[in-house]
């Protein structure tokens, strides 16, 4: 089976856990991979058009979608909403990954275009996102999550 193919949705303030999960992939003591569907670089334009345009491109690469949830991710709009409205219409499986340690979703930090469409909620950590991303599939509503067996299963207490 292929790498999953995957676009990574974040708040600008969240980019260092993005870097993270590279620095994961790049690891060879981490059993973690992805096909990354996000920009190469950074596009150094101001216009909201064509960076939108850019990044639709992307997402329509990809079948997964991960949102990383911090503290400020419900209340971004612009790009944030945006991508994950972008990734339901193609209907990429949305994964949401809470940057709280919080293995369920959280209303006081979760995006609402991600609630209730059937997405997994996971914490963040490259042993339970590799895991949804190569077992979970979509549901047609609510939020999902993995009991506490499947965590312990893959180390993680």
């Amino acid at each position: 089976m292929g790498l999953p193919r995957t676009f990574v949705g974040f708040s600008s303030t969240d980019i260092h856990y993005y870097w993270l999960m590279q620095a994961w992939k790049k690891n060879t003591n981490i059993d973690f991979n992805f096909t990354d569907c996000q920009l190469a670089q950074e596009i150094g334009s101001e216009d909201e058009a064509y960076i939108k345009r850019r990044c639709r491109e992307r997402i329509n690469m990809a079948g997964k979608f991960i949102q990383l949830i911090g503290e400020d991710t419900r209340w971004k709009y612009k790009y944030v909403r945006w991508e994950a409205e972008v990734a339901l219409e193609k209907s990429c499986t949305i994964i949401g990954v809470n940057l709280d340690k919080s293995r369920q979703m959280v209303e006081e930090t979760c995006p609402p275009v991600i609630r209730d469409v059937g997405a997994i909620f996971v914490s963040f950590s490259p042993y339970i996102i590799k895991y949804a991303l190569e077992n979970y599939e979509m549901h047609d509503s609510g939020n999902d999550y993995y009991r506490d067996s499947v965590y312990k299963s893959l180390g993680l207490s």
